[in-house]
């Protein structure tokens, strides 16, 4: 299996690193790769951090692609652009670059990205982006987030976690061309240490079910749920600030996981149960049930009118 993985915290990100090493099998509970021994795994995302940056892709820039050596086992291409940017040139040069003419991989994994990204935030969300335009180039992918908390987070137990969902997808069979899967692991932290910067760091935002990191076993099994995402728009808040030429400007305050409201069974409320949520996403994104009637309405194709 050949694994194309990006995301949208760059290359260097401590999701991403994890996430390799935990599909590779370098970690402490898996020897073998996600997809047996011969898996291999082209890392080409983001040079920097390109977070929210939703579906956006470069025209009137160069993109430079560099060769990147993030660490003894991780190798790959940093590229001077945006998620979806990184799969677009991944598939179009650098893939049959490397592999030959018509080469595409197996599996697009985008992530694991430092923060969730569930409900409507798959709208903004850079690492769903990089999934979803693999998925509607004919490719299978999977977007991979990991919901931050208060506490220190554990990027190789939430890899672990987020593996073993992935295998779950992958032995279902389900999971074909064009098909796009959101994986969303559940808070993966301990209490930060007192010598340890992170505890200087403005607690996040709380939540109504929001458990201090003491009372959270990360290394404990989360359920795993298939569910629908929440679509109940974000409570967004600005706080409002003045620079030193008196000229007002607001500054985004909120924690991004406040929701209008919250519908039972979907991604935002099992998350916040700290399962491992899965949503099959699709970027068609008509509204099929009511079409009949606007064409109706509007042109009479459907009813002989014209």
């Amino acid at each position: 299996m050949r694994i194309l993985l990006t995301n949208d915290d760059g290359i260097r990100a401590p999701g991403i690193v994890a996430l390799h090493n935990a599909l590779l099998g370098l970690d402490a509970h898996h020897d073998t790769p996600i997809g047996g021994g011969d898996t291999e795994i082209l890392t080409i995302a983001p040079e920097t951090v390109q977070s929210a940056t939703s579906h956006g892709v470069t025209f009137d820039e160069p993109l430079m692609a560099k060769p990147t050596i993030v660490n003894e086992h991780m190798r790959g291409v940093a590229v001077d652009g945006r998620p979806a940017d990184c799969v677009k040139i991944a598939l179009s040069c650098i893939w049959p670059e490397r592999y030959g003419e018509g080469a595409r991989p197996d599996l697009v994994v985008s992530g694991m990205n430092s923060g969730a990204n569930c409900g409507i935030n798959v709208i903004y969300s850079g690492t769903v982006a990089a999934a979803l335009e693999a998925s509607f180039l004919g490719l299978p992918s999977i977007a991979v987030s990991m919901h931050l908390g208060r506490g220190k987070p554990l990027f190789d137990v939430a890899a672990r976690h987020a593996r073993k969902a992935i295998e779950l997808i992958l032995k279902a069979g389900l999971i074909q061309p064009g098909t796009c899967m959101n994986i969303n692991v559940p808070r993966t932290e301990v209490p930060w240490g007192p010598d340890e910067i992170g505890n200087k760091a403005p607690p996040a935002v709380r939540q109504v079910d929001d458990p201090p990191p003491e009372s959270i076993d990360p290394y404990a099994d989360p359920p795993i749920r298939v569910c629908a995402m929440n679509t109940h728009g974000l409570i967004d808040e600005y706080e409002r600030r003045t620079n030193p030429n008196g000229d007002v400007y607001y500054w985004a305050s909120g924690g991004g996981l406040n929701f209008y409201n919250c519908d039972d069974d979907t991604d935002v409320q099992h998350l916040f149960r700290r399962c491992t949520t899965i949503t099959p996403l699709h970027h068609d994104l008509t509204r099929t049930p009511v079409l009949e009637k606007w064409a109706d309405a509007i042109d009479g194709r459907r009813t002989g009118k014209n």
